[in-house]
């Protein structure tokens, strides 16, 4: 199941992916309260991850898969390839990203395999959706990108198991770990090249966790203007999903909607030569197997 916010008519609305459409669950809930009511004034999914209305969603997919959509609600319904998407998760407490996680791109930046993750954060204000632009700021003049494979949590987890951890997983989404190198390495606090405004696209939208049978075996890929970038397997991570979610559940309580963007495999930008950095009018695009393509453009600050 595939689950998404975009913009309807000028406001955010909820949308599930019925093959080349997408049926706005907002409009549905409207159209027949008594049994879709819950839907009717939702703007977010993370409210969708609890046990009662994770059951009437998982519903109305199945209902759907096996009618297809009904003629009368053919009105409630946007062509996917013209979605404007919004990040699938409107506000999440946490967005943990990991560093150095592939054992690749470790080598190709010339640091030692991590013995423990490496975790920093990034905030709100870089949360965007597939449909928006990353901006580029005008006291930054090497950006780069970062293809990562990112893990939705769908109820409270603290000190799990890696074994029990996968139970704790919403869905699984794209994340771009936009990244500011010459302020990231100014001072070697990482935070300050990775959380400027724009700088965490995010979707298009979630994949629930059943249909992911194991998340450390997708390909994910880059491509900048059509050329290949990125390209491996959730299988080279040095810390897989479980075991990044136990670790970081032994240090903080993982909440509903938290992201967790799980690092970038080897080919970025600033180890190229010449090196690669992001310019107005770069389309990025980012595949995860099982998943989809995250797709954003970039523009200039200020444009």
């Amino acid at each position: 199941m595939r689950l998404g916010s975009l913009l309807r008519n000028g406001k955010p609305s909820l949308g599930l992916v019925c093959d080349d459409k997408v049926l706005m669950l907002n409009e549905i809930g409207g159209r027949e309260p008594s049994k879709w009511h819950m839907f009717a004034d939702a703007a977010d999914i993370t409210p969708l991850f609890s046990a009662s209305r994770g059951i009437l969603i998982h519903q109305l997919a199945g209902e759907l898969v096996e009618r297809g959509i009904p003629e009368a609600w053919e009105g409630c319904c946007e062509p996917l390839a013209t979605c404007q998407w919004l990040s699938p998760i409107a506000a999440p407490e946490k967005i943990i990203c990991i560093g150095l996680n592939y054992r690749d791109h470790a080598a190709e930046t010339q640091v030692q395999i991590p013995t423990e993750p490496v975790v920093f954060s990034k905030y709100a204000n870089a949360l965007i959706g597939a449909s928006q632009a990353v901006v580029l700021p005008s006291n930054s003049s090497q950006v780069d990108y970062e293809a990562e494979l990112a893990v939705v949590i769908g109820k409270d987890a603290k000190r799990i198991p890696a074994d029990r951890a996968l139970e704790y997983v919403a869905g699984y989404t794209i994340v771009n770990d936009v990244s500011a190198r010459d302020w990231q390495f100014r001072s070697g606090q990482w935070l300050q090249g990775k959380t400027f405004d724009t700088f965490a696209p995010c979707g298009p939208y979630l994949v629930t966790s059943e249909e992911i049978a194991d998340p450390n075996q997708l390909g994910i890929s880059l491509t900048l203007n059509g050329q290949a970038m990125q390209e491996s397997n959730t299988r080279n991570m040095i810390f897989d999903v479980p075991e990044l979610l136990s670790r970081l559940s032994q240090l903080m309580t993982l909440k509903p909607g938290d992201i967790i963007s799980t690092g970038t495999p080897s080919g970025v930008g600033f180890v190229r030569r010449p090196q690669v950095f992001l310019k107005p009018g770069d389309l990025v695009e980012i595949s995860v197997e099982g998943i989809g393509t995250l797709r954003h453009s970039c523009i200039a600050e200020g444009r």
